[in-house]
């Protein structure tokens, strides 16, 4: 389970990204009277300052990120095993011309926006003009995409979609490599819009190496993604694709799975956290979500199985006390959970999330990532 952005202090490297100071739950925490007693328990708050407790019910610990970049690929990249040294390009401050101009090209028609803000935003302030002269709404989110945004009613959804394909292919250059190109049909009226976030579509790039998740299918186990997983991994290495657009239909769906009877990796990003809280500097709608989130944990603990292992991080941080509205540098949380654990601690610090894939591989006796070490043996 991928709490998307929840990161827990200032990464080692944080100065490069100028992140310095930066602690998405510790400033939450500070900034707002968070009450999550649920994750409290399995060591969420221990994670912060890591500090020694022998009252909890998960082994817990942090991990730093050693790929470049903050972005959403990057991080669950290091997850499954790969260690990715070229970062994604990011377009805070825009989309160069050449970039407008070649989707200008590719597509017949004029763009318009060319910004960093969140989706609701740009739609509401551009959508009547967008449907006025059939033109493409581009913008980013600070992570690195390209989001390409149009009413349903001017420009067909299967038409955004051969779009969006090809501006993926042209981004595919070094120089304009965002991780994922994703089509953002909307529908509604002027001061009414609303995205159709059943109809997006993301297209991400391949992972350049073998994952875990790869050696998972060729050993014949599961490997389902809920969530945005099959996006990031454009459906590499996952034999079951299950959409939901909120956190809470990710729970949903997730303890739906957690009622069949499969052998194999479940995959769940809970989105929300980065999208809606993270880069909106929304500190109050985060510890909102994370207090929502404590609600369900206990419904998703007593569904495990005796021998099920269930794992808790996160992908960057995205403080959102933070200056801008990028992602930030961070350490992430790892909470490691299982019904038959009987001593239940503080793990040492991991030095890649890497460890995180190596442990799955382990756990499965598949074959081990390139990097990462399994803990495994430590988990009693």
């Amino acid at each position: 389970m991928v709490l998307d952005s929840l990161g827990v202090g200032e990464a080692q490297d944080a100065s490069k990204y100028g992140d310095v100071g930066s602690n998405t739950l510790g400033h939450i925490k500070d900034n707002y009277d968070l009450f999550i007693p649920n994750l409290k328990k399995i060591g969420l708050i221990d994670t912060l300052k890591m500090t020694d407790n022998s009252n909890v019910d998960a082994y817990y610990t942090i991990s730093k990120t050693i790929n470049s970049g903050k972005d959403t690929l990057n991080g669950h990249y290091e997850m499954v095993g790969i260690e990715n040294t070229i970062p994604f390009k990011t377009f805070n401050e825009g989309f160069t011309y050449e970039i407008l101009n070649s989707i200008e090209q590719i597509t017949g028609r004029r763009v318009i926006g060319n910004k960093c803000c969140n989706d609701s935003s740009i739609i509401n302030e551009l959508g009547e003009r967008q449907q006025n002269y059939g033109s493409l709404i581009v913008y980013t989110s600070a992570d690195s995409d390209l989001q390409i945004a149009a009413h349903e009613d001017c420009i067909p959804v299967s038409t955004l979609y051969q779009y969006c394909e090809k501006i993926r292919a042209i981004t595919l250059k070094d120089e304009w490599r965002v991780g994922r190109v994703i089509a953002r049909p909307f529908t509604g009226t002027p001061g009414h819009y609303r995205l159709i976030n059943s109809e997006r579509r993301d297209y991400a790039v391949k992972p350049p190496k073998k994952t875990i998740l790869d050696s998972l299918l060729e050993n014949s186990y599961n490997v389902i993604g809920i969530g945005k997983i099959n996006y990031i991994f454009d459906g590499q290495g996952i034999n079951k694709s299950i959409k939901a657009s909120t956190n809470m239909e990710v729970i949903n769906k997730l303890t739906d799975i957690m009622d069949k009877n499969f052998t194999g990796l479940c995959m769940a990003n809970l989105s929300d956290f980065d999208s809606l809280y993270g880069h909106q500097r929304d500190v109050e709608g985060y510890g909102k979500a994370l207090e929502e989130l404590d609600v369900e944990i206990p419904m998703v603990l007593n569904k495990l199985n005796i021998d099920d292992l269930l794992i808790i991080t996160a992908d960057h941080g995205n403080d959102p006390t933070f200056k801008g509205c990028d992602h930030t540098r961070e350490n992430v949380p790892v909470i490691i959970y299982s019904r038959s654990f009987s001593e239940p601690k503080r793990l040492k610090e991991f030095q890649t999330l890497a460890d995180i894939g190596a442990t799955i591989a382990d756990n499965f006796d598949i074959e081990q990532p390139e990097i990462g070490n399994s803990v495994l043996d430590e988990l009693k």
